[in-house]
């Protein structure tokens, strides 16, 4: 698998970095491994997604795949998605993330075994600060990876506009949270911005301009990138739902009690009578949401046809990926892996 293929080496780049790094933290005072330690779980798992695609990119604009310095800069792409994910749970108030304590939970346990005030407030903080940490050591990684000046300026801003998006994405994500809605159309906003070009889009953009990719190259990846990456999400939004906990390391509808405004919700509620949508403005974003609450609005969500409507949905994209990664001018072995990242990314069940 094209994944398998190069997550041990993206894996041993990123454990070296960290082992890099660590010393700068211990200068600074003993307390300083906590922070070590956080990330260090939160790394040990994880699908490593955006630096195979990245990588794939590269192949796919003729690159060798042993170039020096190639896996380090694509693996700081896992610094990046830290962050976000640290931060992504902080906001949603996560529990858990890959079946271990989320980083503000895993502080506060900290604080609250020390006897200390304001645990709750303490993990939070601690967990802003090693997200900020990660998206710095993201930028350092991608700098000091040895790839060569010229093919990082190249890449530089593809990695700045990814940073910016993913940014717009969370914001908008926020947003209709908030608001407390969000059309078809709003939700699917949302999952370019926050998932789609980020996951998927971006990577690739990244990869195959470090490698000095034509414009044709960069448009034939973007036509099979965004779908992939939609398609990606909103398989999420239903694992979020439907997902077995054991595989998806976070406890089944958590999406419903964070009250995620979804492109899976926006599709039920769309097609939902008076009685359904009461039944999901009363349940949906109720922290408290017991399993016969997270049963009655998967009842809804399916009883509607949303359910359906998303699957639907999820096929579309995945088509659409496929003939235009058939169309593409790339190097027919990205190609080859490129489609079977796809299969991966969206018949996933973790």
């Amino acid at each position: 698998m094209p994944l398998t293929r190069v997550r041990k080496e993206i894996d041993d780049a990123l454990a070296a970095f960290v082992d890099r790094q660590r010393p700068r933290l211990l200068a600074v005072g003993a307390e300083l491994a906590q922070l070590g330690e956080a990330l260090d779980a939160l790394l040990a798992g994880g699908k490593r997604l955006r630096p195979a695609f990245a990588y794939w990119g590269w192949r796919a604009a003729g690159g060798d795949g042993t170039e020096p310095g190639l896996v380090d800069a694509v693996a700081s792409l896992e610094f990046l998605q830290a962050s976000a994910l640290i931060h992504d749970d902080v906001m949603d108030s996560s529990d858990t993330r890959r079946g271990q304590p989320s980083a503000h939970r895993r502080f506060e346990a900290l604080a609250e075994r020390g006897g200390w005030a304001g645990a709750a407030a303490f993990g939070e903080g601690a967990a802003i600060l090693l997200g900020d940490l990660c998206l710095s050591w993201s930028g350092e990684m991608f700098e000091t990876s040895g790839l060569g000046a010229a093919r990082l300026a190249r890449g530089r801003p593809v990695y700045d506009l990814m940073r910016t998006e993913v940014m717009c994405g969370q914001y908008l994500d926020l947003l209709a949270g908030a608001r407390g809605e969000a059309s078809v159309a709003e939700a699917l906003r949302v999952v370019e911005y926050k998932s789609a070009k980020y996951t998927i889009e971006r990577p690739l953009h990244l990869g195959a301009a470090l490698c000095g990719a034509d414009d044709d190259v960069l448009a034939a990846l973007t036509g099979y990138g965004l779908p992939v990456g939609i398609a990606f999400q909103l398989r999420d939004d239903v694992l979020g739902v439907f997902g077995d906990p054991a595989l998806t390391g976070k406890p089944a509808g958590d999406d419903l009690r964070e009250g995620k405004r979804t492109v899976l919700v926006a599709l039920t509620l769309e097609r939902s009578s008076p009685a359904q949508a009461a039944t999901v403005a009363r349940l949906l974003g109720d922290p408290e949401l017991d399993e016969s609450g997270v049963d009655e609005l998967r009842g809804v969500i399916t009883e509607t046809g949303g359910l359906a409507a998303c699957e639907a949905l999820i096929d579309r994209y995945a088509a659409e990926a496929s003939a235009a990664l058939a169309a593409a001018p790339v190097a027919a072995d990205a190609q080859a892996a490129l489609a079977d990242l796809s299969v991966a990314a969206i018949t996933r069940s973790a």
